[in-house]
């Protein structure tokens, strides 16, 4: 996008009348990262070893060609074929189900900010507990790693529906089913001795840590320390058009200007998307609509996703969800938990008047492969999600929601969607590497 590089203080006065602007992010707001720790992290990212059946790598649902997403409403982990939206079910090895939530995008989780992670928030930074982190899995479990970003990992390799696999296809599968995942012959210990086997990731491991001198001392958690490091330099974003503004060097053409004067001002936008990564980091319910199964706990017959109020138990949690951040929100479609909007125009409509986008909502708007399940259950129980929204209606024409579109155009970072690191060729387990086809 075409910056003007006139009248810049003029440009951030009138937003500022209207919403104070952020400060611009510098390298402070960083965690520092080791370049051969973020080397050895994406060899793993994109390394189906991981996974139970050695067919789904962190890559297959958080690639770059599709915004560090996957380009589908709701993704299907093992069990899938093909990569973004081509994914198909592999009729011998059919899911049970699709995954329950969208998949986030991973721009800019390696800065300070970020002390909450997933939709609900079930995992975050807590001074308090053991290990300095809060999550669902016992205190234990989350010593050595170095970072929130990097204890998110132990959710998707233990999830049947992403990479762990069912229960008989497996020795991960079947650990997970057990209920053993820590300790010799534990799910992530059988991860880790697949990965030190791999001669070549047992010679980058002991000379990235000084604390590993043999491959059989590579636990889990420093494969997710090296994955977190790769994310955290692969995907920083803090040199997208909005961020010259914030540094005073340049506007915003039309009509990219306009919506930054209303997103900060009578759209409201700001009042959740605040701060220099567009968060708040808090939840919200806004009546975001509920396909596919909702996540809830394995066994458990259900169709509403609860959101936060499954990780808190506070009945004002209810239908809440945290507020993404809206770096390269332009790139990172489908949209909303459950991805039921695949255009950015019809979900930022329905966002400013909740319900009514709920009542009206047609599941032809989501990008859903074909699979044999009722993605529409959820959609029936549309008046109890309604129920919980308090936001206030603003009244936005077309030409102010065409603004706030070009200027949610300005958050997207050439410099974050290029790859610094890039997608490898192949990986040292000599397995195949996910490309778009």
């Amino acid at each position: 996008m075409r910056i003007v590089m006139s009248m810049a203080m003029v440009m951030i006065a009138a937003a500022a009348s209207a919403g104070e602007l952020p400060a611009p992010l510098t390298d402070a707001d960083f965690a520092p990262v080791d370049a051969a720790e973020a080397r050895l992290g994406q060899l793993l990212f994109y390394d189906p070893i991981l996974s139970g059946n050695r067919n789904v790598s962190c890559g297959t649902c958080h690639h770059p060609a599709f915004g560090t997403g996957d380009g589908l409403s709701l993704g299907m982990g093992d069990g899938g074929i093909g990569l973004g939206p081509q994914r198909v079910a592999d009729p011998a090895n059919m899911p049970e189900q699709r995954i329950p939530r969208n998949s986030p995008a991973l721009f800019n989780l390696g800065a300070h900010e970020f002390t909450v992670l997933f939709h609900d928030g079930r995992i975050e930074v807590d001074p308090d507990r053991p290990g300095g982190l809060r999550t669902p899995l016992d205190a234990d479990m989350v010593t050595g790693f170095a970072s929130l970003l990097s204890a998110q990992t132990m959710f998707p390799v233990l999830s049947p529906d992403e990479m762990a696999g069912h229960y008989s296809e497996n020795d991960v599968a079947q650990a997970v089913r057990r209920g053993v995942i820590t300790g010799q012959g534990g799910a992530w210990d059988i991860i880790a001795r697949r990965v030190g086997d791999v001669p070549a990731y047992a010679g980058s491991f002991t000379a990235v840590y000084d604390h590993i001198d043999a491959p059989d001392q590579i636990t889990f958690a420093d494969i997710s320390n090296a994955i977190a490091a790769f994310m955290a330099f692969e995907w920083r974003s803090d040199t997208a058009p909005f961020d010259a503004v914030l540094r005073g060097e340049a506007t915003l053409p039309e009509p990219a200007a306009t919506g930054m004067t209303l997103f900060y001002g009578d759209a409201g936008c700001a009042s959740c998307h605040s701060g220099p990564f567009l968060t708040d980091h808090a939840f919200h319910a806004m009546a975001a609509p509920q396909i596919g199964p909702g996540k809830a706990a394995r066994f458990e017959s259900h169709a509403l996703d609860e959101g936060r109020f499954r990780v808190t138990g506070d009945p004002a949690d209810l239908y809440a969800f945290r507020t993404p951040s809206l770096r390269n929100i332009a790139l990172t479609a489908p949209y909303g938990h459950a991805g039921a909007h695949a255009d950015l125009r019809s979900f930022v409509a329905a966002h400013l008047d909740p319900i009514n986008g709920l009542q009206n909502y047609d599941l032809s708007a989501a990008v859903l492969p074909d699979l044999p399940v009722d993605d529409a259950r959820g959609l029936a129980d549309a008046e109890a999600i309604a129920a919980a929204v308090t936001y206030e209606v603003r009244d936005i024409s077309e030409a102010d929601l065409t603004a706030l579109l070009a200027f949610l155009d300005t958050l997207t970072d050439p410099a974050a969607t290029q790859d610094r690191l890039g997608v490898p060729t192949t990986v040292p387990s000599g397995l195949s590497v996910d490309t778009p086809g």
